[in-house]
């Protein structure tokens, strides 16, 4: 019966249908990859509301801002840092229940006064607002840290 209860709830939050990872890294034009039209991510750079997230607010020095957010994920055991440049970070988060892994991305915007941040599921359809909940968490955290 466990095991039947576990086949359920990974067909319900999958979707039943696997896909091959999502896309990551910079578009061409700089920003952060568009999220697919399943509800299983946001991103800063969403056009649409369902999708769309506020980015990081940065006030005062932007490497110090992105100093913080590097140190935060790298200190969090959720996150795995796969890629990481002077303006750009891609980390892999996996969910707590199921282990699923998500994608992570920021991207240092200093002339905007922002850090860009995107976060989706590589799997199945609907992520039952996980990937919001986690880069709000993640927000404040940072708020709180000095």
């Amino acid at each position: 019966m466990r095991g039947l209860i576990k086949l359920a709830a990974v067909c319900l939050l999958a979707g039943c249908a696997a896909q091959g990872g999502t896309n990551v890294g910079l578009t061409d034009d700089g920003r952060l990859p568009p999220c697919p039209s399943s509800p299983n991510c946001v991103s800063s750079d969403a056009d649409d509301e369902a999708h769309r997230i506020a980015p990081l607010a940065v006030t005062g020095d932007p490497a110090a801002a992105w100093r913080r957010l590097v140190d935060h994920v790298q200190a969090d055991p959720a996150y795995t840092i796969v890629a990481q440049t002077e303006r750009y970070l891609h980390a892999e988060a996996r969910t707590r229940l199921l282990r699923f892994v998500d994608d992570v991305e920021f991207h240092l915007r200093p002339a905007d006064g922002e850090i860009a941040m995107r976060s989706a599921s590589r799997l199945g359809y609907s992520d039952l607002g996980a990937n919001r909940r986690r880069l709000e968490r993640l927000r404040a955290a940072l708020a709180e840290a000095p």
